[in-house]
């Protein structure tokens, strides 16, 4: 159930109403919400200094910590040459650095810069606080839905382990 705040005052209905599961019909109705919260998210980014890819690839780096570009590309579900513009982006920038592997003299290792992790955290900052507002409206069932939620559409893209990754 969802509380619904309008001009007649607030209501409760369940999530699902006016919403099919007709995996077409829903498709659709999530792609256009999924688009509305992207709209808001982007609004709401700082100086938008690097592009939602290269954000992706950062904040990719911050949470799971140096790994090799074709990690990267597959955690990223991209291409491995896709992958390789990225971060030499990111590197002529200054927000990440490539280091040589150090078991395997044919690789070499991305992490963030001081500079890469201080601009995610101040990209971070300004999409999480819209976010934060807006979760702290729901009440504590209507956060463990969209937490369920969230764990499901994660699932969604995230390609079963040996599916060979697509360019986006």
């Amino acid at each position: 159930m969802i509380s619904v705040r309008g001009d007649v005052g607030a209501r409760t209905v369940p999530y699902s109403a006016g919403v099919t599961s007709d995996p077409r019909a829903l498709a659709s109705e999530l792609s256009l919400v999924l688009v509305r919260i992207t709209r808001q998210l982007r609004g709401r980014r700082a100086d938008a200094q690097i592009s939602l890819t290269q954000l992706s690839a950062i904040a990719t780096l911050a949470r799971d910590g140096a790994m090799t570009p074709g990690n990267l590309a597959a955690r990223e579900h991209v291409q491995p040459p896709s992958m390789t513009r990225v971060i030499a982006s990111l590197t002529d920038a200054g927000l990440v650095a490539r280091t040589p592997h150090p078991t395997d003299g044919r690789q070499v290792l991305v992490s963030l810069t001081d500079a890469g992790r201080a601009l995610f955290e101040e990209e971070s900052n300004a999409r999480e606080e819209w976010m934060t507002e807006r979760l702290a409206s729901l009440n504590e069932d209507d956060r463990n839905t969209i937490g369920d939620a969230v764990a499901i559409l994660r699932d969604l893209v995230t390609p079963p382990s040996g599916t060979p990754t697509r360019g986006r």
